[in-house]
């Protein structure tokens, strides 16, 4: 809990720590969804919503381990009255927690924060994280296309998959994370109907700061629609580059199969054995079949190089 006593954060909490801190009213589903394990298949959508006494709100912060070159993202439930905000940080596995430190700092500099403004700084660092990751991703995409033309094909193929699922990944969490900002901003997500009521989680200065935090994830939208894009154009010079390169194995082949296509039709002719072939009794028939042989194989060869197959 934080030096106000608004703000309580548990880390991976257990079922009794969950019950001691979580606000009177609680509905059933919302309980179960902060005693929910951290989802590991994906399923988990960001949401922000409001429910009569309290907003419940799920956001999913992307984590990275810069050790290992990957990003997960954890889960961070949150139930804000009036009165008090309760978030709930669901680690995966064995994963390093969503680092809380900034928010934390900020929230303790200023006097009496309620808590709609601490749920704008926690908003916020999830926004800038999406900036900072989809910045690393751009950066990844254009190393990939700076070696493109050096790399094998087969790790080429493999990195541009990898980064074709953290682009989508990104999407399908950035994606209603800024709807739920965009639901502040328009007055939608709140406790009660009554706009009147003055003691609002989210009244007016805070809805004018989730609409930074709605502008910052505008932004990372478009980071991740042009760093779709790139990836794209990455994708369509690989597969021509493969194309191409095939292209010119086929010629290759070609030309090779026609220089011994040559020489084995003459060999076929002459070893026919017919009784009546005149050449077979030519004292220089030998000589001349060979003659015939080296020349077609050098003019082909010549024909071949200049038209860049050999």
């Amino acid at each position: 809990m934080d030096g106000t006593g608004v703000w309580t954060d548990l880390l991976d909490p257990t079922e009794a720590e969950i019950a001691e801190h979580a606000p009177k009213g609680l509905r059933p589903e919302a309980l179960a969804e902060l005693l929910r394990p951290a989802d590991r298949d994906g399923n988990v959508r960001p949401t922000l919503q409001g429910h009569g006494a309290y907003v419940f709100g799920v956001l999913l912060a992307p984590v990275a381990v810069p050790a290992e070159d990957r990003v997960f993202y954890q889960e961070i439930d949150l139930v804000a009255t009036r009165d008090t905000l309760l978030t709930v940080r669901k680690t995966p596995g064995r994963e390093p927690p969503f680092d809380l430190t900034n928010v934390k700092a900020v929230v303790a500099a200023r006097e009496q924060p309620r808590p709609g403004a601490i749920a704008y700084h926690l908003f916020d660092e999830v926004a800038e994280d999406y900036l900072n990751l989809l910045d690393d991703l751009d950066d990844e995409i254009d190393e990939l296309e700076a070696g493109v033309d050096q790399q094998p094909s087969s790790s080429t193929h493999k990195r541009l998959s990898e980064l074709r699922h953290d682009l989508l990944h990104v999407r399908r969490r950035l994606a209603p994370t800024r709807d739920a900002a965009r639901g502040v901003v328009d007055g939608r997500t709140d406790i009660d109907a009554n706009r009147l009521l003055r003691r609002e989680v989210f009244p007016r200065e805070v809805e004018a700061q989730f609409a930074r935090v709605y502008e910052k994830l505008l932004r990372a939208t478009e980071s991740l629609e042009f760093a779709r894009d790139l990836l794209a154009a990455v994708r369509d010079y690989h597969q021509t580059r493969i194309a191409n390169d095939q292209n010119d194995v086929v010629r290759r082949l070609t030309a090779i199969a026609s220089l011994l296509l040559f020489p084995t039709f003459i060999v076929g002719v002459y070893g026919q054995n017919f009784r009546h072939m005149p050449e077979l009794d030519w004292k220089l028939g030998y000589g001349f079949s060979w003659l015939i042989i080296v020349a077609g194989t050098i003019v082909q060869m010549a024909f071949f190089k200049k038209r860049g197959w050999l």
